[in-house]
């Protein structure tokens, strides 16, 4: 497709403002940015950095609509960024050496098991369970955010699923989760993106074409979660899962 046409300009807008509003709150927005970058015709070294220039900019815009709720656990989450950023940046030097295709299959069956476990229990993430008295969930944190910014950084689709199901095992109801996921997402994101950058892997121009509409999108997504709670996050996460296990299976067998 034609640099700068109308019907380039016209899929990334929209599917940018889409990829927003899903990513704000569960994240799986590159099941819709990925394409529509491959739909304008995107040259495929510069594909990954510039849909991780767009996905900063719409964590960085969810996470603060999360934090201007008071929604955001900082007492934990402060001591997990690190951990994110080095696994993220750990895993961006990486996927520069290791096809990541050999990932799919593990994926595929961690997103069933979440969608199954989240499926039967019917009331899990209505009411919080945490506790800051303990030491133990701090510390499971800071692996869980090693391990996810790390395959955020290497592969990354359903990385702000595994995020949100990680809080929720850890006590947190559904939209403090997503709170935090959204933080760790952005240090993982922009850690990404700035290993992307040094080795000149981003386009500013579809970046930012599609990343200003997923601003918006972010936006408006992250302003409902807040707003409804559980009985909106809780069926889009289970949505977004279910469609990412299904895009996961498609390209396995193709």
């Amino acid at each position: 497709m034609e640099h700068g046409s109308i019907a380039m300009i016209s899929i990334l807008v929209i599917c940018g403002f889409l990829a927003g509003v899903i990513d704000s709150v569960v994240g799986g927005g590159g099941l819709i940015s990925i394409p529509a970058l491959l739909a304008a015709g995107i040259p495929l070294p510069m594909l990954l950095g510039s849909n991780k220039l767009a996905g900063t900019l719409c964590s960085f815009t969810s996470t603060a609509s999360f934090v201007r709720s008071g929604k955001i656990n900082f007492g934990m989450v402060k001591f997990l960024i690190p951990f994110s950023i080095a696994g993220a940046v750990a895993g961006s030097l990486t996927v520069r050496q290791v096809p990541s295709a050999f990932l799919k299959p593990l994926v595929i069956v961690m997103l069933v098991v979440i969608t199954v476990y989240t499926l039967f229990k019917k009331s899990w993430g209505d009411v919080s369970t945490y506790s800051q008295d303990s030491k133990k969930p701090l510390i499971i944190g800071m692996g869980i955010a090693l391990v996810i910014g790390f395959y955020d950084g290497f592969f990354g689709p359903g990385a702000g699923s595994f995020l949100i199901f990680a809080f929720l095992m850890l006590g947190f109801e559904f939209v403090t989760a997503a709170g935090n996921a959204k933080v760790l997402n952005f240090s993982s994101n922009i850690a990404s993106l700035l290993t992307f950058a040094a080795f000149g892997s981003v386009s500013l121009y579809y970046g930012l074409l599609l990343g200003i509409p997923i601003v918006i999108g972010a936006v408006v997504g992250s302003r409902l979660a807040i707003r409804k709670g559980a009985s909106y996050i809780r069926p889009l996460f289970i949505t977004v899962t279910l469609i990412l296990i299904g895009k996961q299976i498609w390209d396995t067998m193709h």
